[in-house]
């Protein structure tokens, strides 16, 4: 696949932090003392889906690593996932998908509230294999409500999740900097069997149904 670079819709800038050895609790910290804004992921790309919670999110990077903190308040939140590499997707969940290229290969970084990370890697509608053990542990995570599983809960919640994913967790590619990229990536929020099921993007996405599987559509981030 081609992309069409008169597609991308959205661009970010991915401040720069002077610091090391990051870990995932004090991420939120980190970026208040940096002052990095929250960007809103809030398009409704598919009337049938008109629920709205509201989201935002927040990126940085040291170089060798992206962090990135989410906030939500929505309706109810689920998290049934029982351990990585579940049906992340059917949670309250946040996502990051990423193409290093700017192509058709991208990852897909899917988190629920409990902090459970599925990730695969690939070429869009080719072999996507998805993470080793070893790669999805070396992913740090925060989770405000916690890490272990529970049923849907009904009523208004507000959460965080906060990552910080090591360059090396891009498993097929070897990005030795961030310093200087440019890069394509959507961000999404999602909850298939909440509720009010909805799909949210922070990229604008053209499609007749729900899919963020869709790297065309992807926005446009640059690292400092």
């Amino acid at each position: 696949m081609t992309i069409d670079k008169s597609k991308i819709r959205n661009k970010l800038s991915i401040k720069k932090l002077y610091t090391t050895a990051v870990d995932a609790s004090a991420v939120s910290a980190l970026m208040d003392a940096a002052g990095v804004a929250f960007n809103p992921i809030a398009c409704v790309n598919w009337a049938e889906y008109p629920y709205k919670p509201e989201v935002k999110f927040r990126a940085a990077h040291t170089s060798n690593a992206i962090l990135l903190h989410y906030q939500v308040t929505e309706a109810s939140v689920r998290a049934v996932a029982l351990a990585d590499d579940g049906k992340v997707w059917e949670d309250a969940c946040v996502e990051f998908f990423l193409s290093p290229e700017g192509n058709d290969f991208y990852y897909n970084f899917e988190c629920n509230c409990a902090a459970k990370l599925l990730l695969h890697g690939g070429p869009a509608g080719g072999e996507r294999p998805t993470a080793s053990e070893e790669v999805l542990k070396s992913v740090k995570r925060w989770a405000s409500l916690g890490t272990e599983p529970f049923e849907e809960r009904v009523g208004e919640c507000t959460w965080e999740v906060a990552l910080v994913i090591p360059t090396s967790a891009i498993f097929r590619h070897s990005i030795d900097s961030l310093n200087g990229k440019v890069m394509r990536a959507n961000f999404y929020k999602c909850g298939d069997l909440l509720q009010t099921p909805h799909f949210l993007s922070w990229s604008p996405i053209d499609l007749p149904q729900p899919k963020f599987h869709c790297p065309e559509f992807f926005g446009e981030i640059k690292f400092e």
